[in-house]
């Protein structure tokens, strides 16, 4: 039996999962799902409405999900002066966060990451990296905390050829779960708040280096 033969006999796959985006435009990040069959890369969408209010959530979101997206809101909101970012856009516009594959629903804490880093990108007018991919739970204080299913995520990014993931630092002792050639391809940046993700333009701390640029 060969792979060709498989597809004769079982008929063609009923659901491919979205290939890596080549550009991220602003409001747009990468990140996670995990499911029975292991992990997929999805992708967070989020656009501006002028004039609009508050926050419209689609893409089949479950609750846990959408109280990540409103928990990376109203921090980013809190800390406008802190990120450079205009607080009137926040309090002049909505906000519309989709999450591609509308027909499958999706749930869980742990897109806070990708979830804050695509509303950075949207109100920065700066794009999130094409080359990394994000997860981790986050607090309305910007901590971030461990998450399930690392190794089947890192495996679905090296599929889709992303070879950056940030992670909560208490999920490094998961690496370990990896095979060792795996481990070598690719890069790891971990994070214990949301500061570690992306650079604090206006306020620095002085000495320290974050994590990562996502928002570069």
């Amino acid at each position: 039996m060969t792979p060709e033969t498989i597809v004769d006999l079982l008929g063609p796959e009923i659901f491919l999962p979205e290939p890596a985006r080549v550009n991220l435009p602003p409001g747009v990040s990468t990140g996670f799902a995990w499911t029975p069959g292991g992990g997929d890369v999805l992708y967070i969408e989020a656009t501006l409405l002028p004039k609009g209010k508050g926050l419209i959530i689609t893409g089949q979101l479950g609750d846990v999900m959408q109280e990540s997206a409103k928990a990376a809101h109203s921090y980013l909101w809190a800390h406008t002066e802190e990120y450079g970012l205009d607080p009137q856009l926040f309090s002049d516009s909505g906000v519309h966060i989709h999450v591609p594959s509308g027909g499958i629903p999706k749930d869980g804490p742990s897109a806070g990451i990708p979830l804050a880093v695509a509303l950075a990108s949207l109100f920065s007018r700066k794009t999130a990296r094409q080359d990394t991919a994000m997860t981790g739970e986050i607090t309305l204080t910007g901590r971030v905390l461990p998450i399930g299913g690392l190794k089947e995520k890192v495996l679905a990014a090296r599929r889709a050829g992303i070879n950056r993931i940030v992670m909560p630092r208490a999920n490094q002792k998961d690496l370990r779960d990896l095979p060792e050639h795996v481990r070598k391809e690719m890069e790891f940046f971990f994070a214990d708040r949301i500061d570690d993700v992306f650079a604090r333009p206006c306020r620095p701390d002085p000495g320290v280096e974050p994590a990562l640029n996502a928002v570069s």
